[in-house]
């Protein structure tokens, strides 16, 4: 395996600098660096190394794969203009760094026009000031990220269940889910975002469990940089952060208290401090309307062929929650099958039927982790509900709604790893009972346990037999 991940890496860095020669080699050099850093990373301070070492090498192959793809066909533009955008103003900040006053200008013009997403502009004059302009670059930084994310996802899911089997069926669907892939190849925000909602939540974890000022820094700096990628989201995460500290991830003591409490303070002071606070309040008073959200949303609806719920009206209160539940419907099950009607809604069309498949896994997984693990996993329930229905009410686009549904996938495969690990021990158990019902001389039909999974680490509760079994024993 080790070999052949080896040469698929070979492969993909030479197809790279083959197919796109301008600005091939520079960007794999970049990537391979980056990529080497988390490697050795990965392989000295985890415990399960060689399968995350594997399971990184073949995320980062995919995406240069698809990010090649998208460079040498000229596909940006038809997955995210966007990059465009970054592409230009990124420039135009590195060049106001060395005096082109001219360039800084049309920084502030976008900055000044309520640019979303700003702190990407750093990101990409950065790249660009090591290796040049190069817009292949960034895709491949973002791919170094996505495959760093899948690795962060199993880590939080071993935290969270203490099975391996969960951790590594969530993280082998983020690292080669096509969204997450996809999302993750281009020079976009998305993969910057997903990869800082998931070291935000792993700290909140660490920091639940035992106070660390490594993870408390790392935690602050991780919530500052998503507040410069998406604003909105800086508040649900914040909101989500703050209210997993107040509940308690851990059963109440005078200890977890002074943790939590310690912690809430810290993080309200250090945003004070930096001025974070007043920042986040003139965006929410520029963008928090709703009738601000109503003509955004509007503008999506009206959006040619990808468009739905035209005539919902979001700007009070009552229409907002009026919305939630077909936003809803949209944001998990987008696009439907009867909206496969372009090139580019039927490229989604496998990844949609496994999706579909995986939903009432996610489910019985959910259903699981609130019977038996909500306070632990509470800061990652608080987010994707509030940013569901946030996402439920004020998209209107079938495109929008499957990007944006790539924050929040990252998570939910947690959970449907969790669904399918019941599942299949399920199945298991049930074959047990009848083996061992059999060997016994006993008859076949005995109800099989209703528990948690062996390696959960919850203690089983079995449902009592039936008369016809206690007879029998008798």
């Amino acid at each position: 395996m080790n070999a052949v991940l080896t040469v698929l890496l070979l492969v993909a860095c030479l197809a790279a600098s083959f197919l796109v020669p301008t600005y091939g080699p520079p960007a794999v050099v970049l990537c391979l660096l980056l990529g080497l850093i988390g490697g050795v990373a990965i392989w000295r301070f985890d415990r399960e190394n060689e399968f995350l070492v594997r399971l990184f090498v073949g995320a980062i192959v995919t995406r240069i794969f698809v990010a090649t793809l998208i460079v040498f066909y000229g596909l940006e533009k038809f997955f995210g203009g966007d990059s465009d955008t970054y592409d230009f103003y990124g420039w135009a900040l590195g060049l106001s760094w060395h005096g082109r006053a001219l360039y800084g200008t049309y920084v502030e013009q976008f900055n000044y026009r309520g640019g979303s997403g700003w702190g990407m502009l750093y990101v990409v004059a950065v790249i660009y000031e090591l290796v040049g302009r190069n817009n292949f670059a960034v895709q491949l930084f973002n791919a170094v990220l996505g495959a760093a994310t899948a690795i962060i996802v199993y880590r939080i899911a071993e935290h969270l269940f203490d099975n391996k089997r969960v951790a590594r069926i969530a993280g082998i669907f983020v690292a080669f889910y096509p969204s997450m892939v996809l999302w993750s190849s281009q020079a976009l925000k998305d993969g910057p975002i997903v990869f800082l909602l998931v070291i935000a939540m792993f700290c909140t974890l660490k920091i639940g469990e035992k106070f660390s000022v490594k993870y408390m820094v790392l935690l602050l700096a991780s919530v500052l940089c998503v507040l410069t990628l998406r604003f909105y989201i800086f508040y649900m995460v914040t909101a989500a952060i703050v209210g997993a500290f107040v509940i308690g991830m851990r059963s109440f003591s005078a200890k977890s208290f002074t943790r939590q409490f310690i912690v809430v303070i810290l993080m309200g002071l250090a945003m004070t401090y930096l001025g974070i606070t007043r920042y986040a309040s003139r965006q929410y008073e520029a963008f928090g309307d709703l009738k601000v959200v109503q003509r955004s949303r509007l503008d999506a609806a009206r959006s040619a062929g990808s468009g739905f719920a035209a005539d919902v009206d979001v700007s009070t209160t009552q229409g907002a929650l009026a919305a939630i539940p077909i936003g809803v419907f949209y944001l998990m099950f987008a696009p439907l099958p009867w909206q496969f009607t372009s090139v580019r809604s039927m490229i989604t069309l496998p990844e949609m039927i496994v999706w579909w498949g995986c939903f009432p896994l996610l489910i019985l997984g959910l259903w699981f982790t609130i019977k038996h693990r909500l306070r632990r996993v509470s800061p990652i329930l608080l987010f994707t509900t509030l940013l569901t229905l946030g996402y439920s009410i004020f998209q209107g686009n079938v495109g929008t709604a499957y990007r944006q549904r790539a924050q929040l996938l990252v998570f939910y495969f947690i959970f449907v790893a969790v669904g399918m690990v019941l599942f299949k021990e399920r199945r298991e158990d049930k074959k047990r009972k009848r083996e061992e019902a059999k060997a016994a001389g006993m008859p076949e039909r005995i109800i099989p346990p209703m528990r948690a999974p062996r390696d959960f680490g919850v203690k089983p509760t079995f449902q009592a037999a039936s008369p016809a079994v206690t007879s029998e024993k008798r």
